[in-house]
């Protein structure tokens, strides 16, 4: 044998080798398993990382564990009150078991969006129109929990449903267009309604406020001015009552006679009689007065009488 027929069979003998490995060496993601079947026959299961295998009697198929999402297309669903809407949703789901999504269901994907769709019309056929639009959260609910329990067995978890759009009749949108319409005009009127209510009491509850501080400034007022009236009066009396004192001291400083304390007491009386009191109290030493009045009488007489018998 020759040195180039040497060269094809080793140039043979390393592709046939390079396939031997690329058939018999696996590696497995770490998002991924690998189930492993010799001659048509599960094996066993492996995770991520290198894995050998026997090539042309071993096979290894791989499953994606990571969160999927399957769009299920818009189709038409009776309410309970017979409207016809589009409904159309959204399913997310991973896979929990490896070996069921690949042996227990031909086309999972295909599966569930059928059963989706089913399901969908079953959830929303017990539901009226207004329920059906304002119940997303219901419905989404009621849709992953059916979902999760059909697709237990092949080996799948729903993690959540959404509905993506709900589309009713173009008559019922106008209708329900004109009844939002309607009741924004309405929550408008009561609420300017309100507002001019609040401002009327609040208005109301100003004034009053306003004439409760006024009276009570008045009565303040008042009372202030009747205070200062009262001091001026305790002021004027004790002025008064210290210049009766030092009169007092001062009269009888000087030894007055009776003669001339006669004479001040009628002074006095003459400045009490110009007073506007209607009556007058004398005090108790005004009999002793009055009696110093009969004796001053007395002497002007025996005067008068004197100078009438000089005059004869």
């Amino acid at each position: 044998m020759n040195i180039i027929g040497m060269s094809v069979i080793a140039l043979v003998i390393l592709i046939f080798l390079l396939i031997l490995a690329a058939k018999g060496i696996k590696t497995v993601r770490p998002y991924e398993k690998g189930l492993i079947e010799r001659l048509g026959k599960f094996r066993r299961e492996v995770d991520s990382g290198l894995h050998l295998i026997i090539p042309f009697f071993d096979r290894m198929i791989k499953v994606d564990m990571r969160e999927h999402v399957i769009d299920v297309p818009p189709q038409e669903v009776i309410t309970k009150d017979n409207v016809v809407v589009a409904v159309d949703a959204v399913i997310y789901y991973e896979v929990s078991d490896a070996f069921k999504v690949v042996y227990n269901v031909k086309n999972f994907e295909s599966a569930a969006i059928k059963l989706a769709q089913t399901n969908l019309r079953n959830v929303i056929g017990e539901l009226e129109l207004d329920q059906t639009l304002t119940s997303r959260e219901r419905v989404n609910a009621k849709l992953r929990e059916v979902l999760d329990e059909a697709t237990d067995k092949w080996g799948v978890r729903i993690t959540r449903v959404e509905l993506k759009k709900i589309d009713p009749p173009k008559d019922i949108t106008d209708a329900m267009s004109q009844q939002m319409k309607a009741e924004r005009t309405k929550r408008a009127a009561i609420l300017e309604a309100e507002g001019i209510k609040q401002s009327k009491i609040l208005e109301a509850e100003g004034q009053k406020k306003s004439a409760i501080l006024r009276a009570e400034g008045q009565a303040a007022a008042i009372e202030k001015m009747a205070d200062a009236q009262k001091y001026k009066l305790q002021i004027e009396a004790e002025g008064q009552a210290l210049a009766i004192m030092k009169v007092f001291d001062a009269i009888h400083s000087g030894n007055p006679t009776p003669d001339l304390l006669t004479v001040k007491y009628l002074e006095a009386l003459g400045t009490i009689a110009n007073g506007k009191s209607t009556k007058i109290f004398l005090p108790f030493e005004t009999s002793g007065v009055l009696s110093s009045l009969g004796a001053i009488g007395e002497m002007f007489k025996k005067i008068e009488n004197d100078k009438g018998e000089e005059k004869a």
